[in-house]
């Protein structure tokens, strides 16, 4: 589950500008997409795109313009999602939840079992652990509320798992050379795999109704920036 929404990122609600002197040559934070009123600044799509590359493992200097792009398009739909959050009653995550979910991304990197070889890289992404903390719970919040949401709606039938089974599952299993699974034992997973697709798809379509009804502005021109490079 944590998977669906792996891209979200911590939105930052008002552009604060320093009241120390800007040095020759230093780069003022620019806005990069307005959503509703509120803004999302070039360090915040920045931040998103390096939490993505932390998460999935990758590093920063392969990650190309369009999928920097992409990755502003679904900060903007996570400050969609945010807003709904606001008005919405559901459980919100645990630390201990937090912390399950930091350990599955600690144990993808090699040398990360050690405090100082985790910390090094959480600076290599431009991290901490607390701001990592935060962001983590941001998104199994917006799970949960897409969840709450959109999951009552859904329903599955034998039919549809019966057809699954027979026309993916089925053929998937002999190609591999594995023994057939009894159409019984697999029921569930079926079920709960055929679930979270819909799930996906009405989230899709959710956020197309959001994006309709709101005021959004993105800068076309900031998809060229450059992203951190490690």
């Amino acid at each position: 589950m944590s998977n669906k929404l792996s891209t979200l990122a911590q939105f930052v609600m008002l552009l604060v500008i320093s009241a120390l002197p800007v040095r020759a040559g230093e780069v003022i934070d620019r806005i990069v997409a307005t959503v509703n009123g509120h803004i999302l600044l070039q360090s915040d799509w920045d931040d998103a795109v390096c939490y993505e590359a932390f998460t999935a493992a990758r590093s920063l200097d392969k990650i190309t313009p369009e999928e920097r792009k992409a990755a502003l398009d679904r900060l903007i739909d996570q400050e969609l999602l945010r807003e709904q959050m606001r008005a919405s009653d559901f459980a919100h995550s645990t630390d201990q939840e937090v912390a399950q979910r930091v350990q599955e991304i600690r144990a993808q990197y090699p040398g990360a079992e050690t405090s100082q070889g985790w910390l090094a890289i959480l600076a290599r992404y431009g991290l901490s652990e607390t701001g990592l903390k935060h962001r983590i719970a941001l998104q199994l919040d917006l799970l949960r509320l897409v969840d709450a949401r959109l999951r009552p709606a859904v329903q599955i039938d034998s039919k549809s798992i019966e057809s699954y089974y027979n026309q993916e599952l089925l053929p998937q299993i002999r190609r591999s050379g594995a023994k057939d699974l009894p159409l019984a034992e697999v029921t569930p997973k079926i079920k709960e795999l055929l679930t979270q697709k819909k799930v996906n798809q009405l989230l899709t379509a959710w956020l197309q109704s959001l994006r309709a009804g709101s005021q959004i502005h993105s800068d076309a021109a900031a998809s060229s920036s450059g992203s951190r490079s490690q």
